[in-house]
């Protein structure tokens, strides 16, 4: 069972590894709440990400920013808060994590092949962010130690089972 300091998981990967479907089935399965980071960008952000720009991190700042106090908000509202949010860069997940212990807030990335990624993108209508920009998100992506790998080449039931294994192993 996960302990009772862990109050925030944020499930993180580049465009179309699963994060809002897996971070919602998580909360779910965690009796917690989700939301998707990608909610809370400005229209400038959005519109940046359609017309095939990567955003740059004075785009980002403002919302981390934004991000972290929801962070903070939610702690009042609900046990556990599962965030999706790419936070790529390590920068990136010092702006979340704030002053947050690692027993507090935990850091989960959906990890795929590009490949397995790409197809998925191919196949999804209607959001802001064009597969033409996988390609930055992954070069963009730095890992470090604190980060849960979680491999997505498996069903999402898997996934999350395998999400909450490694963050009880985490906890022993």
């Amino acid at each position: 069972m996960l302990t009772s300091a862990l109050k925030t998981i944020i499930v993180m990967g580049v465009s179309g590894s699963g994060k809002s479907l897996i971070g919602s089935q998580l909360a779910s399965k965690l009796d917690g709440t989700f939301e998707d980071g990608d909610d809370f960008h400005p229209l400038s952000n959005k519109a940046k990400m359609s017309a095939g720009t990567p955003l740059t991190d004075e785009d980002r700042w403002p919302w981390y920013a934004t991000l972290r106090q929801r962070i903070e908000d939610m702690r009042h509202v609900t046990p556990i808060y599962v965030l999706a949010c790419s936070a790529l860069k390590p920068e990136y997940r010092d702006k979340l994590r704030a002053h947050d212990q690692p027993e507090t807030l935990r850091f989960v990335l959906l990890d795929g092949s590009k490949e397995l990624i790409a197809s998925r993108l191919a196949g999804r209508k209607g959001h802001f962010m064009p597969p033409a920009l996988l390609d930055s998100q992954l070069a963009t992506l730095e890992l470090t130690p604190d980060v849960i790998h979680v491999a997505i080449d498996q069903t999402p039931e898997q996934i999350v089972s395998d999400i909450i294994q490694k963050l009880e192993e985490e906890d022993a």
